[in-house]
């Protein structure tokens, strides 16, 4: 029968799409990024148009990821389209950062965040020790990875949960600036008739002066550095793309719930960043280390301590997105032999990937042991800024390469085409800027290179006997098996 087969189940429809695409975007970064963005751009506007450009470039590379999605309907995600497209050593590099660095990095510093937000309510005038704040990011982790392993319905509807409080958290922000928006133009209209005169010619001054300082930001602080670290975080609507084969009609499901994210994510975010800059101005946004929480004490009364609580909910929320859509990539590397076997392998209960889920989160508790992060995912961001490129790009050389393929959406070559531009140029721009970073970031990729050639193209002989031995042992523990084909 069909049911009995050793298979993950399509359990995911569009109300878990949209879930997974939202869980992961509004994560952490909604809730810290205001503050880099607006020191790096030195100016309101300048960092509004940051927030709304990099909104319309991920528009265009979330366009080739529906395309892509529905072309290749297969688990993986950009690992799955770079191999199609490039073979199989590109898509090894990809597997090879993604899971020693992108993945289990992010999950360290999530969980992190999470804990900080948990503690600092309760210790509100405390030093927080950071071995507590290590251990409870280690407990987080692996329940969650308990969770995502056990039952992958149960998880999905608890992810529902936690769309509807962040969408809830980034209303009540929004619906806060609104209101004291609202307030302070009551005060401005009131001024503005007493002394309009000084008003206007102070305005004009501000302005004329603003325009060369902004100028001059523009060129100084490194716009690359922002599209580099904002656009990744909002492409993350492509982690939909790793679960594909779990969709229900991913035909019809995945380009919706991309479709349906793409507004929502654009309106709030800009939003959100108008409310923070109204009720905290400027020096407040840069001067805060939690954003969030500092808004609601100044602009929701009574309502500021759920606020934390909300915040955390939304970490929670995306870490388990997290775990869960990365957890795929590494079970479809294993599949195509670029990662051990016993990755590839199922829950015959639950019928999860548990040894890929356990693996990765093996490796991101490894991560919490550095007091620091910082260098590590500053080498990393161009490389992982590259292979979103890369992957994107992987629309126009299939279009190339194989015109025969089906394709239930064909994007306009133009959307691709600019995005892929756009961001060769933003990838250039450090290479001056910033070599050491993109060298130690080339480096840590280069290194891949020999342990594809000599474990993955080729295996020793005593390599293979160790590796099936060691299989075979791990597999009567985590009750698992290779998936069964279909006929």
């Amino acid at each position: 029968m069909a049911g009995d087969k050793v298979k993950m189940r399509k359990q995911l429809g569009l109300l878990e799409g949209v879930a997974i695409i939202l869980g992961i975007i509004f994560g952490s970064g909604i809730f810290i990024s205001p503050k880099e963005v607006l020191e790096k751009t030195g100016s309101v506007w300048g960092a509004l148009v940051v927030w709304a450009a990099c909104g319309g470039l991920a528009t265009l590379g979330a366009m080739s990821y529906a395309e892509l999605g529905t072309t290749l309907a297969q688990s993986g995600g950009d690992y799955h389209y770079i191999h199609e497209a490039y073979g199989p050593l590109l898509a090894f590099l990809y597997l090879w950062d993604a899971n020693l660095v992108f993945v289990p990095s992010t999950n360290a510093i999530m969980s992190l965040t999470f804990a900080n937000n948990i503690l600092e309510p309760i210790f509100p005038n405390c030093p927080i020790d950071p071995l507590c704040r290590k251990l409870i990011a280690a407990v987080t982790i692996c329940f969650l990875t308990f969770i995502n392993a056990y039952d992958v319905k149960f998880t999905t509807r608890v992810q529902n949960v936690f769309m509807f409080t962040k969408i809830s958290a980034l209303v009540i922000i929004i619906i806060g600036g609104i209101v004291w928006m609202a307030g302070a133009i009551k005060c401005y209209l009131f001024y503005s008739i007493l002394f309009y005169s000084n008003i206007r010619v102070a305005y004009i001054f501000f302005c004329l002066t603003s325009v060369e300082r902004q100028t001059a930001n523009l060129m100084e602080s490194g716009y690359h550095r922002l599209w580099t670290s904002i656009t990744p975080k909002v492409l993350s609507m492509s982690y939909l793309n790793f679960m594909t084969e779990e969709l229900r009609d991913p035909f019809v499901n995945l380009p919706r719930a991309i479709y349906l994210s793409l507004p929502l994510v654009t309106a709030i975010y800009l939003l959100a960043n108008v409310s923070y800059l109204a009720v905290l101005g400027p020096v407040g946004v840069i001067a805060t280390e939690a954003i969030a929480v500092d808004f609601a004490v100044m602009a929701l009364g009574w309502m500021k301590w759920a606020m934390p609580t909300l915040v955390a909910i939304a970490i929670l929320g995306g870490l388990s997105v997290h775990i869960m859509a990365s957890s795929r990539m590494c079970f479809a590397g294993a599949r195509n032999g670029h990662m051990p076997e016993l990755l590839a392998h199922i829950n015959v209960k639950c019928m999860s990937p548990m040894p890929s889920l356990v693996f990765l989160m093996l490796i991101s508790l490894i991560m919490l042991i550095p007091d620091n992060l910082t260098s590590l995912i500053t080498y990393c961001t161009v490389v992982e800024s590259f292979f979103t490129t890369l992957s994107c790009s992987a629309v126009l050389w299939l279009r190339y390469k194989k015109p025969h393929l089906v394709r239930p959406i064909k994007v306009q070559l133009w959307m691709p085409i600019v995005f892929v531009g756009i961001s060769v140029i933003l990838l250039v721009v450090p290479v001056v800027s910033e070599p050491i970073a993109v060298i130690a970031g080339a480096l840590i990729t280069i290194a891949g290179v020999p342990i594809y050639f000599s474990l993955v193209r080729t295996k020793p002989e005593f390599i293979t006997d160790v590796t099936t031995k060691f299989t075979h042992f791990w597999q009567k523990l985590f009750l698992s098996a290779v998936e069964d084909k279909d006929e």
